[in-house]
């Protein structure tokens, strides 16, 4: 009887894999039940579930100037996801992509405020990407050295590392660079500063797509992605196959950095038109969360991307025709991603209900 008041309930045991297709069946029933927890939801406010998505659709993709701005969330987005991802796949946890593009946002504005008269407006823009780049690549170096070198802690040292930029911001917005004095605000940029528009949204959209591209075949078939791959295994593999461990992490943390630094150029040339402390708005945090939903497969990410942000601008409509308030639609964005997450979860693991084999040869022999 003794083993079998040690056999637990409730087992895990990791899968060694599943058909694609029951993957996709999983995934397509934990989106079905997202949407019928939501109903359940809106029900319970008094609201019709239909009505309600019916506005969620509306409000994000209902109109060509909707779908504009639904694009221009989930730019940044996919951006910053792409940029994580090698970290997350070398097992360095970068929480610092907000303060990377609050960098790459500085290194941009500087020639954009400074500049714009020198140069002309196509070469002006290619400066302010590449400023904003090397800026964010540079920012995201720093943690990678303290960790190659000395072991340190990345998670707390990258999320650290966001407040001292955000704070360099406030005092640009009330000192060198303030427009007028006393307003806190820093000019907004001339023309040659912005990016051109193509469909009405500005041309940042394009850059993140070929982005997707560049990121799958650089993760799955370059050299340094299977270096990176390798290190998130096994740091002592790596170093055992002759990788030069150190290097790799400072040379995957300056990319991501740099891809961080370039969404901080888009958003303020194409999105904002200026700088100010606020200009990465959470994307870093959020695009953590995309990154994992996606099992870091850029593509799966332009999808997941896309979701979150039809949740969030169909939210103003929600608020605005049905007088929801906003935190029910954070609440159903919060539903669809715990239910995503929990497919993963059973994608990757399986329920063993009841006492086992061992417990049952307990309860015979006993």
């Amino acid at each position: 009887m003794h083993h079998e008041g040690n056999t637990p309930l409730i087992r895990l045991a990791k899968r060694d894999g599943m058909p694609r297709g029951q993957v996709w069946a999983i995934r397509g029933a934990s989106f079905l039940l997202a949407i019928v927890i939501g109903a359940l939801i809106f029900l319970l406010l008094g609201h019709s579930p239909f009505a309600a998505y019916g506005a969620i659709l509306e409000g994000s993709l209902g109109r060509p100037t909707m779908l504009r701005q639904t694009v221009r969330i989930a730019v940044p987005l996919l951006g910053t996801a792409l940029a994580i991802a090698p970290c997350f796949k070398m097992r360095f946890w970068n929480i610092g992509a907000e303060g990377q593009i609050t960098a790459g946002a500085v290194g941009a504005s500087y020639f954009a405020l400074f500049w714009a008269d020198a140069l002309p407006a196509p070469v002006l823009l290619v400066v302010m990407a590449v400023s904003g780049a090397v800026l964010g690549g540079l920012w995201a170096l720093v943690p990678a050295f303290f960790k190659a070198r000395w072991g340190t802690n990345e998670t707390l040292f990258t999320l650290m590392m966001n407040y001292i930029i955000i704070g360099v911001v406030r005092w640009l917005q009330g000192g060198p660079w303030e427009g007028r004095p006393g307003s806190q605000i820093i000019p907004e940029f001339a023309d040659a500063a912005l990016l051109p528009r193509v469909f009405g949204v500005h041309c940042g959209w394009i850059i993140v797509l070929i982005l997707t591209v560049l990121m799958f075949l650089y993760m799955r078939y370059t050299k340094q992605g299977y270096e990176i791959a390798v290190v998130g295994e096994s740091e002592n593999t790596a170093r055992y196959a002759g990788m030069n461990v150190g290097r790799v992490i400072m040379r995957t943390m300056f990319l991501s950095g740099a891809l961080s630094g370039l969404v901080g150029f888009i958003v303020v040339s194409g999105a904002d038109g200026t700088l100010h402390a606020e200009v990465a708005a959470g994307v870093g945090f959020t695009a953590i969360t995309v990154a994992w939903l996606a099992q870091l497969n850029p593509f799966g990410m332009v999808a997941i991307s896309g979701l979150l942000a039809v949740l969030e601008k169909g939210a103003d409509r929600l608020q605005t025709n049905m007088d929801v308030p906003a935190s029910i639609s954070d609440i159903i964005t919060g539903v669809f991603l715990f239910c995503i997450l929990g497919s993963e979860f059973f994608i990757n693991y399986r329920l063993i209900l009841g006492r086992g084999r061992q417990g049952k040869e307990a309860a015979d022999n006993g």
